[in-house]
Order: C-alpha cells, then structure tokens, then sequence
C-alpha cells in the first residue's frame, strides 16, 4: 500500500499532467493561483499593478512584484509587426503588409499566419502583450488609421480579426484587441463624442470585437479615446461590463489606450483594470479611493485577479517572455506572400497584365512610392524593417538582365514623360501615407494626379501601381488600362508587387472597402457627421455604412466592396439552400448554402466565394439590400471545381431589436446571393422565416 505521501505526490503529478492538457482545468488551476497570489498583497502592491510606469528605463511597462513572483509585464504596439515599445531605439521586426492588405486576402489561414509572426517575434523581443488587432469598422475613408485595420464590414474584420487574435496568442503572447470602441477618427479623437444608435453601435461597430472575444477568445481588450453617447469609452459601465464582460462572458483585462483614462471612480467601477501608459488615476487617487470605500476592495481585486489569470493562462506569467533571435529571412518569405495575396487587381483593359519579360525591351518606374519600399503607415504601428526590397530593384530583378528598367522619381513630369515614351511600358507609383494622428484627404498629394495623367498620354501601355491606406480618388481611371491596388506591402514591397504583374502570382485579393466616384458619395458626407460639429459627430447614417449605403441609394461605386480581378476566370453553378423554410425562433436552427465554383481560365488563380444575405424590409426596421454573412476562398487550377458550403446560423437572420435590447429574426423572405463580388452576384435563392404564430 502506498503512503500517504506518496499517494499525495501521486495524485498532484496526475492533476498536473490532467491540467496541461485539459484547457478548464488549466483555467482552474490559473484562476486559483492568482486569487491565492492576490491575498497575499498588501494595498500598496495592488495599486502598484493597476498602471503602467514611465521613467529613465521603462515604458510600455507594468512593475513586477519580486517577494510574491509576480513578473514585469513588457508591451509592444503590433496591428502590422511589433512595433513602438519601451525600448529606446524601437527594436526592428518583421514588416507586414498592412492590415487593410490582409483583410483583402478574404484569407482566414492567411490572418492566423499574420497573427504567429507577429506574436513569434513580440515574445522573441521580450514583450509579453501586443496591442492589436485594430478591428475598428472603416465608417470614414479619411480616417487617418484606416490602414490599420479591416475595412468597412463587421462580418469581414470580425473573421479576420478572430484568426489574427488566435494567430498571435499561439505564440503565448496576450492579444489587445482595439480600439474599443468606434474609434473612427483621427480628428478630435481625444474629445470627440459620438451619438450612435443602437441598431449600428450593435450591427456594425460591436461585432468585430465581440468575435475577437467569443470566437478567438481574445485575453485583453483596449478601450479607446472617443465618448460613446457622451461617455468616454473608459468609464463606459455599459460597454465596459455589461456588454463585454458579462454579455460576451470576457474574463480576460481591460487597458485604457494610452491617456485615455479620465478618471478614478467611474473607471475603475465601469470595469477599467489597468491603466497604460502611468497611472494618472490608479495610483495614489485609487488608493484614496479605495481607502474611503468609493471603490470597494472586491473591485480591486477583480482586476488583478483578471490579469494575473490570463498571464499564468498563456505562459507569460511563469516564462516571461525572453530575447531570442528572430529567423528574418524566413519571416520575411511570409511577409511577402501575405502581400501578394492582399493585392486587388482592379482594372486590366486588353489583358495588359500580365508582363512578360520575354517580349518587352524596356521599363519605365516611375513615381514617388517607386525608389522606396512602402512598409506601412505612420504612428504607433510603425515598424522597423529588417530589410527592405524597394520596387525597383524587385521589378529589375524579375525582369531579368536582358530588359533595361529605368527610374525617375516623377518630380520633374517632363522627365517623366520622356521615358515612358521611350519604354515599352510604363508603371507608375502613386499612393499616400496615412498615419495615427491625423486624417487625410482622398486625393493622392503634390502632382500624383497630373503625373499618372501624362505618362498615360505618354505611353498607351501605363500600369497604375497604387501604395495606399485607403481610399484613393482616381480622375485618371479611364485613361489607364490597368491598376493594381498595392496598399502599403511592407518589407517585401519590390518582390511582391513584381511577382504580381509578371504573373507569378495571379492577383486574388478582393476590396474590403468601396472605393467612391466622389467624396459627395460617401456615407458620411456632411459636417454633422464627420469630423462632427462642436465636438459632436452624429453617427446618423446608421447602419448603412460602406456597401450597404452605396447599395440602398441606389449610387454606383467607382470599384465595389469584395471586388477584384484575377489573370483568370470562375463560375458558379449549383446554387442548393436547405432547408428553405424555417422558423423565427428556432435558435438552433441552421441554412446549409451550397455552390460549386470552377476555374473556367487558362491560369491556376485563387477566387474568393462571397455569400450575402438580403434581409426583409419595413419602415420600422430599414436594411440595406445586401449584408455579408459567409465566404471561403478557393485555390483552383484550370478546370478545377470545388464544392462550398456556408453554413447560416440564427444570428445570421438577426437584427438588433431596439425594442427587445436584444437580437430578433423578423418573418419574411431572406435572399441567398452568392457571387464574386457585392456588386456581381452570380447566383440567388431564397429561404423563408415564417412566424411562430
């Protein structure tokens, strides 16, 4: 018979190994240790770990408690690589492309892949949270962080965003899912107070988040600057707890961006945890606080509680993370296929793309964004490169020895001109540089315009090369017979874009965004709205923001959300719903949508399969004609089909019910639109909600 001892230490080794393998009780055993860890904490060490330090050594940067084991917790920025962190010069890392590029991939895979190399390379450095994904719905164009995110569906950047989030904590790295919440606006966004109906606050700028959280289980989420209907977002008892934390069954810890506290008492009762980047309100006012019983002990603890168990849940509590070297070259080979897969061909009159270097003799590359790699925008997501590969060099490189490529940066448009004429073809490179901070205008900047207008007169075969965050205006659209929207491609930005219009890689990225004729266009279109009036911005488009705006007015798009062409060609047959008829509340209830998509070209390419859903309408409850609510995309060789299927659950059918404060399906007829883009449906049916009646 076994000793009591033994059979103690037996059983301890058998729930050890039980809790490393079994994610609950891992969770248990987490949640346990730091409840036990915050006991033992005097009030001082407790105040100590609810903000962030700035000083000579450290910023981005919570202390550690050495006598109760409690780690330092190190941060990075990262929506687009590890970026700005507490180390003085900024540590190079990987550049990605940028995010609005990886949301046009329509590529879960590729997002998880953009998420592992971003967290790969934070714990590599030394960092053990990373503030992004930035999810934040594009409801402006001119927004000066529109870059940084996945453009203008909630459905598209939640699914993104939850493949990212998934891809970064793989690498025992905390994701800090931002801005939380409408942070849509660089123009007043420390003061800026936006009135949002409840319908859009719920349909359009929660769902991201809330997938980031239920679906890719996200451990930390940022409040942003803005006030939510008068409330700054980091006081905001109703985002804050009742929707994120009891709603969405969030366990993990709230940060405040950077200064975007106001507050003691209100913030730490609407459930804030830690103030970053000092701690302005939770230091000595918390303690205060606490002490004359405005914020009660149980509070403090709730927030420590939430960190210390999510740190123990992803390693970052008991392996801090530690300097490692990073394989760049490797990282660097991801980088470059992330950026060929987001570029979105959007005009290819005469099958102009793509080149062969076999029939051409001469290259003219031209265009400020031409000599120099574009790795991305400005602010606190700028990363160091690595490397760089600048466009010229690329395009060179592929070209191949026999073909003469020539330069001029397009200041001078005369010279410009000139070696068009002389060239076979003429690339031009415009774009723009968005960065945190400001917003922007939606013209290209300096002479852009004139100049891709005079190389086009210049030389018939001109390929427009578009570096942007953005939207872009094009005056020129007609007189160019090929664009190719680029977006910032980081690091790789010379090799990914000449892979592309060599045909190395046939282009599959389609727009998550709509790309406007007019800024008259726009959703927001009036002061009242955007940048807002006495520090007010009415959100009174409601739900119609992006395509379901252009959709509802009836106004055609310069090019449509989820569209881009490709060196090939799909179609799509074998459109089968089933089942066709269901009930209103049957919560359990699922549509099956299945199609078979064929690559009917010459060329093996990729095409992404969209699925929208065309809800019923009334005067009480206005929908746009079309909302996104499935797609996959589909690698493909010439003449080969595949089969997809969609699966639509019940809060595919919902809206939110002002009524109710809560998600309803409204009887009536749904149509199943399945197609290549929003604007080019290729196939339709229909599937009946009857009432319970």
């Amino acid at each position: 018979m076994l000793s009591r001892t033994t059979s103690k230490i037996s059983f301890l080794l058998l729930f050890a190994a039980f809790a490393a393998a079994n994610p609950l009780a891992r969770a248990q055993s987490a949640d346990a240790r730091a409840r036990k860890i915050v006991s033992q904490m005097t009030l001082d060490e407790k105040i100590e770990e609810l903000h962030g330090i700035r000083d000579a050594t450290h910023y981005r940067y919570v202390p550690g408690i050495p006598r109760l084991g409690i780690p330092p917790l190190r941060v990075a920025n990262g929506p687009a690589g590890v970026g700005p962190a507490g180390d003085r010069p900024q540590l190079p890392a990987t550049a990605l492309p940028a995010p609005i590029s990886l949301a046009a991939t329509w590529d879960v895979e590729a997002a998880r892949a953009y998420g592992a190399i971003i967290g790969k390379e934070a714990r590599a450095l030394g960092y053990g949270l990373l503030e992004g994904p930035d999810v934040n719905v594009m409801r402006v164009p001119q927004n000066g962080r529109t870059f940084e995110a996945f453009g203008e569906d909630p459905y598209l950047d939640g699914q993104i965003a939850v493949r990212v989030v998934e891809g970064i904590q793989s690498q025992r790295v905390i994701s800090n899912v931002k801005h939380y919440d409408a942070n849509n606006q660089e123009s007043q966004r420390f003061t800026i107070n936006e009135i949002i109906g409840q319908r859009a606050l719920h349909e359009i700028y929660l769902p991201a988040f809330a997938a980031a959280v239920r679906q890719g289980h996200a451990a930390s989420v940022m409040c942003a600057y803005p006030r939510v209907n008068g409330t700054y977002n980091c006081e905001n008892r109703l985002l804050l707890t009742r929707i994120l934390k009891e709603g969405w069954d969030f366990n993990g810890f709230i940060t405040s961006d950077f200064g975007a506290t106001h507050s003691t008492v209100p913030s730490a009762l609407a459930g804030l945890d830690l103030e970053m980047p000092t701690g302005q309100y939770f230091s000595d006012a918390l303690e205060t606080a606490v002490q004359s019983g405005k914020v009660p002990m149980a509070v403090i603890d709730d927030k420590l509680i939430r960190r210390f168990r999510t740190m123990m849940e992803l390693g970052v509590f008991d392996h801090p993370p530690q300097r490692q070297p990073i394989p760049a070259r490797e990282d660097g080979a991801v980088a470059q296929r992330l950026a060929e897969e987001g570029m979105v061909l959007l005009k290819n009159s005469g099958s102009l793309l793509p080149l062969s270097a076999d029939r051409l003799h001469s290259i003219a590359v031209i265009g400020p964004y031409a000599g120099q790699a574009m790795t991305g925008g400005g602010g606190s997501s700028r990363v160091i490169p690595f490397y760089t590969v600048d466009p010229v060099r690329g395009i060179e490189e592929r070209a191949g020895s026999r073909v003469k490529v020539k330069y001029a940066d397009g200041r001078d448009i005369t010279q410009a001109v000139s070696l068009a004429r002389s060239s076979d073809v003429a690339i031009v490179m415009v774009g723009d540089h968005e960065t945190e901070g400001r917003d922007h205008g939606l013209t290209l900047s300096g002479n852009q315009d004139r100049l891709v207008e005079a190389v086009a007169t210049a030389n018939h075969r001109t390929v427009v090369v578009l570096k942007s965050g953005s939207v872009i205006l094009m005056p020129w659209v007609d007189q160019v017979p090929a664009i190719l929207e680029a977006w910032y491609p980081g690091e790789e930005d010379g090799h990914a874009v000449a892979a592309v219009l060599f045909g190395d890689v046939s282009p599959s990225g389609k727009l998550p965004i709509t790309l406007p004729r007019s800024l008259a266009d726009l959703p927001a279109s009036t002061p009242e709205q955007y940048p807002g009036m006495n520090g007010v911005a009415k959100y009174t488009e409601g739900v119609f923001v992006g395509y379901r705006h252009y959709d509802a007015k009836g106004i055609k798009p310069l090019f449509s959300f989820g569209y881009g062409l490709s060196y090939t060609t799909f179609a799509y047959k074998h459109l089968h719903i089933s089942p066709n008829h269901i009930a209103a509340k049957s919560a359990g209830a699922t549509v099956a949508v299945d199609f078979d998509v064929t690559n009917s070209g010459g060329r093996a390419g990729a095409e992404v399969a969209e699925l929208y859903l065309g809800f019923p309408r009334s005067r009480a409850v206005p929908e746009p004609p079309k909302q996104l609510k499935g797609f996959e995309k589909l690698r493909l060789e010439p003449g080969q089909s595949r089969h997809v299927r969609i699966v639509l659950n019940s809060r595919s059918f919902s809206y939110w019910d002002t009524r109710i404060q809560g998600w309803a399906v409204m009887p009536g007829v749904y149509r199943i639109l399945a197609g290549s883009s929003s604007r080019d449906i290729r196939l339709g049916g229909q599937v009946t909600v009857a009432s319970d009646r």
